[in-house]
């Protein structure tokens, strides 16, 4: 396993890490007792990097009882801001809410500290200040190590650095993004910001949410039953560069699912890529293509599918700024 330092932080890291999204009961894996063994397989295969939320159902939980007796050997990631209740104030970045919110993480996960705290999206109700102010104060009370933050535009990106170097404040040292084959758009600007700043990169979708598991194909039936949280999988314009990848990684001599993470993990700008298995079988398949590296060939035939900085759609999770959500914010009031 050749470890990758997580951006100024001195850490080092796996290229792959394991993301606990699907460990949590009621989203992913029913059964915690097999989450807890695909952790250790895991673990036990060189992956030393893990990061769920307060946001996923009960995955700190499940992560937490997994690392009894490993902790030491473990980069632990989570994330906070998202809502946790119906209760307005358990969710966001205020300080009174990251206080609570990390005392609660630090129970679940079983631990005294976390390797990396992220914020799991911005909060345009609060102040940046504010926020960075009270993750640095985690940071000199040991329960944080290092903090960072997670689908962040470039502009804001740059803005946190900025304001942290002007205050006194720790900086975001990671950000959280997606990018895949089929979600380009990161190389554009929040890839070369990250590289600029010296910020260590954690990707998650690389597989496009499914798209790039071999699996959605034209003409098959696709299975319906998680279209309210996926309805890409049935986006004719994704399953049209599917089908022309198909091809290219047969004649590569690889499945789609390890050209498609090859990919994320060849850019210059990329620390670590999230594995997001729920079985033994689909970590194994994922750790077969760990030491796979495409050549410049197969990438520049990628570059001719998917432009570079392209998105082919925009994924259905993905993160909207309130800009374009909101059209008071973009048109001019008289």
């Amino acid at each position: 396993m050749h470890y990758r330092t997580l951006g100024r932080t001195g850490i080092k890291v796996s290229p792959y890490a394991l993301g606990a999204l699907m460990f949590a009961t009621s989203i992913g894996n029913p059964d915690p007792e097999d989450s807890i063994r695909v952790i250790h397989r895991a673990l036990d295969a060189g992956l030393n990097l893990i990061d769920t939320s307060d946001a996923y159902g009960d995955s700190e939980e499940v992560v937490g009882r997994a690392l009894q007796g490993r902790r030491d050997t473990v980069v632990l990631a989570t994330k906070f801001g998202r809502p946790t209740g119906t209760d307005p104030n358990q969710q966001g970045t205020s300080r009174r809410w990251i206080m609570t919110a990390v005392e609660n993480s630090l129970r679940r996960l079983r631990t005294d500290h976390i390797d990396l705290y992220q914020i799991h999206q911005l909060d345009p109700g609060t102040d940046l200040e504010e926020t960075l102010s009270a993750l640095t104060d985690l940071i000199r009370a040991g329960k944080v190590r290092a903090i960072g933050s997670s689908n962040t535009p470039a502009v804001d990106i740059a803005d946190a650095q900025w304001l942290a170097r002007q205050h006194g404040l720790q900086r975001f040292h990671t950000e959280q993004l997606p990018y895949s084959i089929l979600n380009r758009g990161a190389e554009n600007d929040v890839l070369p910001a990250a590289q600029r700043y010296g910020l260590g990169t954690l990707i998650w979708g690389p597989l496009g949410q499914g798209m790039l598991t071999g699996r959605v194909r034209r003409g098959q039936q696709n299975d319906l039953s998680r279209a309210r949280y996926f309805q890409h999988l049935n986006d004719e314009r994704r399953i049209d560069v599917v089908e022309q990848l198909v091809p290219l990684a047969e004649e590569a001599g690889l499945p789609l699912t390890h050209l498609a993470m090859a990919f994320t993990t060849a850019h210059p700008g990329v620390t670590s890529t999230l594995l997001g298995a729920r079985t033994l079988d689909q970590l194994d398949n994922l750790l077969e293509g760990i030491d796979v590296t495409l050549t410049d060939d197969i990438l520049d035939r990628i570059d001719k599918i998917v432009p570079p900085g392209t998105d082919v759609t925009r994924l259905d999770q993905a993160y909207v700024p309130p800009a374009v959500l909101q059209p008071a914010l973009r048109r001019r009031s008289v």
